[in-house]
């Protein structure tokens, strides 16, 4: 091996590594994505883009796919899909390993919810601008004085109350196509506010609830999965909460709903819940939750 293909493997075996933390999968399951993967095929893109509600143009160019894309094969995705699953399992709670899971799993459900984007009118303006759910996005001095009720008010009181930021959201890494890899991002940045519109708090029933939503809605391998093995965690009492009243409501309001990735949610922060519940054809919530102390999943 010659010391330019020696100094490459090095970078993608260190790229790669830093894709976890020190919790994450072990050296084996890094390997198994390193080893012998040849090197993608790097093309300059220039890309131009609105963020959120700043409204600013931004010119940037950069070589890959995307920002921050690490190339893996069908193998390698297999055992990021295993090992990410596992230690999901283990530990609901690790956000990174619940986002690889979703990433290398999630191609077809994405290709569908791109699809639906593309057919409304104003999830086809998302695809196009490209908007972005962060801090740096957001104006928090207007959302706190907007009046209660409204979607901003609310879903800065969310984040208050149950002490999450959407900076929390890992960026997208191994999805191998840049329109797709967005509408994960998309769907990523827009959990909380699914929470915020389901009135469901960061508990472990109502992550379970979301993502009993969130599995009917977007078709997701990762939601389906986090909405079977989810209730192993509850309690009787709130295990007969959700086969009862939370679970079927949750079920029958993702099926029906529109996608809820086609709502420019960054121009409604104004509009009512209840209307925007409306327009969504989203039923209030048969139990009300409140925030507790628990961690973010």
């Amino acid at each position: 091996m010659s010391l330019s293909s020696l100094g490459r493997s090095c970078w993608r075996f260190s790229r790669l590594r830093c894709t976890f933390t020190p919790k994450g999968m072990s050296l084996f399951s890094w390997l198994c994505v390193n080893w012998n993967t040849p090197s993608p095929v790097h093309r300059s893109v220039c890309v131009k883009r609105v963020h959120g509600s700043t409204s600013v143009f931004t010119d940037r160019c950069y070589e890959g796919l995307y920002p921050g894309h690490i190339h893996t094969t069908a193998l390698q995705k297999t055992l990021l899909a295993v090992g990410s699953g596992v230690a999901a399992l283990h530990d609901p709670y690790r956000h990174d390993m619940v986002a690889v899971l979703g990433e290398t799993t999630g191609h077809l459900a994405l290709m569908n919810l791109r699809d639906k984007m593309r057919n409304d009118p104003e999830g086809f303006t998302i695809l196009a601008e490209r908007p972005r759910i962060r801090l740096s996005t957001l104006d928090l001095k207007e959302m706190a004085s907007l009046p209660d009720g409204s979607l901003g008010r609310e879903y800065l009181r969310f984040l208050e109350d149950n002490h999450v930021t959407p900076d929390s959201r890992a960026d997208v890494k191994f999805v191998d196509d840049e329109e797709l890899a967005y509408v994960m991002q998309r769907y990523r940045e827009v959990h909380d506010l699914l929470h915020t519109l389901l009135g469901m708090p960061t508990n472990m029933l109502g992550e379970v609830a979301v993502k009993w939503f969130e599995a009917a809605q977007t078709g997701l391998p990762m939601c389906a999965l986090g909405a079977v093995l989810g209730p192993l965690r509850l309690n009787a009492s709130r295990l007969q909460s959700l086969f009862t009243s939370l679970g079927p409501w949750a079920l029958q309001n993702g099926r029906r709903a529109r996608c809820v990735l086609s709502i420019f949610y960054e121009r409604r922060w104004a509009q009512s819940i209840e209307d925007l519940r409306q327009e969504l054809n989203i039923q209030t919530p048969p139990v009300t939750l409140t925030a507790t102390k628990r961690r973010n999943i």
